[in-house]
């Protein structure tokens, strides 16, 4: 019994056909058949069922599929661990990123060019999507690495975190808004959360860090938000609300960065409200070397940050200057 034997039969039972599975081994569909074919004589009984329009296992395949998989598995097992004792890094990472976050202030692209550089074998597939559907990729294991908004005050489950961005959140809208001033009538330095009942808002799509934080304080205050416009790029929707279709809920924009798009932006108060973005794995850690090695050098190239400790604001009280930057 050979390894590449194995090989060949969980490709068929995968594809359910010899051809595709040929095809995906980069190999001729007779050799394949024959290979399987010796398989079953060595074994002395059939493992395929090949009168079907498509293949399917026999009894005796179905059972003994298991056990070929945990072979190939440890024979992968071994290589990595020896690869990883030699330094030599090899295999396959794939790392998921919420929308907006490969911005100048996360170059990706240039942590994963410097990586490849010195580590041609890892093969890395990169895709975006939203926090919620990335972190239930983590925990079953789809993903080794990603970037993530943060819904919730504590960690998800199951996931360890790096913090990259922790700022507060505004609303942010255009000149002249009935929402820029109290009740009794002085321009307001803040805006108590419970204000944005009723108002169209303008916000990320559901499943996002930011979107979450917004619904889970509209909760809180006793109103469900009613998102009016939703898009994945934090720059489109201050456009939006540049333009008077609604509130737009972003990371805080430094004064002249909401001056050159039209807009006035109030911290969120009552409570105050933060966009936070974080690298996230796997607790227990990544599975293979090469996902490790990348986290490694991903830490090292987006350090954590630690939340300013600022006083709430509070209306009537007055604002400290915007700092920080736009964020996801």
């Amino acid at each position: 019994m050979e390894l590449r034997q194995l090989h060949y039969f969980l490709a068929v039972v995968e594809e359910a056909n010899f051809t595709r599975a040929a095809a995906r081994l980069h190999l001729a569909q007779p050799g394949v058949s024959a290979q399987i074919r010796q398989l079953e004589r060595e074994l002395g009984q059939p493992l395929l069922d090949r009168s079907g329009r498509t293949v399917t296992t026999t009894a005796v395949g179905e059972a003994v599929l298991p056990f070929a998989r945990a072979a190939l598995g440890a024979v992968e097992g071994l290589r990595r661990t020896v690869d990883e004792f030699t330094g030599l890094v090899r295999g396959q990472v794939t790392i998921g990123l919420v929308s907006g976050a490969a911005a100048d202030e996360f170059d990706v692209a240039a942590v994963l060019a410097d990586f490849h550089d010195d580590h041609p074998q890892v093969e890395i597939s990169l895709t975006e999507d939203t926090s919620e559907r990335m972190l239930a990729a983590l925990h079953r294991g789809e993903l080794d690495l990603a970037v993530i908004g943060l819904a919730e005050e504590e960690p998800p489950q199951g996931v360890s975190l790096q913090v990259l961005v922790d700022m507060p959140l505004v609303a942010a809208m255009a000149p002249g808004d009935p929402l820029l001033t109290a009740p009794d009538g002085r321009a307001r330095a803040a805006l108590p959360v419970a204000d944005l009942a009723g108002r169209p808002l303008i916000s990320l799509p559901r499943g996002t860090g930011l979107r979450g934080v917004l619904e889970r304080a509209g909760t809180r205050a006793g109103f469900r938000p009613h998102v009016a416009f939703e898009a994945a790029a934090p720059h489109l929707l201050a456009r939006l609300a540049a333009r008077g279709l609604g509130v737009a809920v972003l990371p805080e924009l430094p004064a002249e960065a909401a001056d050159a798009l039209g807009l006035r932006t109030l911290p969120l108060t009552d409570p105050p409200l933060r966009g936070r973005v974080a690298l996230a794995w796997p607790a227990d850690g990544p599975a293979a070397p090469a996902a490790g090695a990348l986290l490694a050098r991903m830490r090292k190239a987006f350090p954590e940050v630690r939340p300013e400790v600022r006083p709430e604001v509070r209306p009537g009280v007055g604002a400290p200057p915007p700092y920080g930057r736009m964020g996801p």
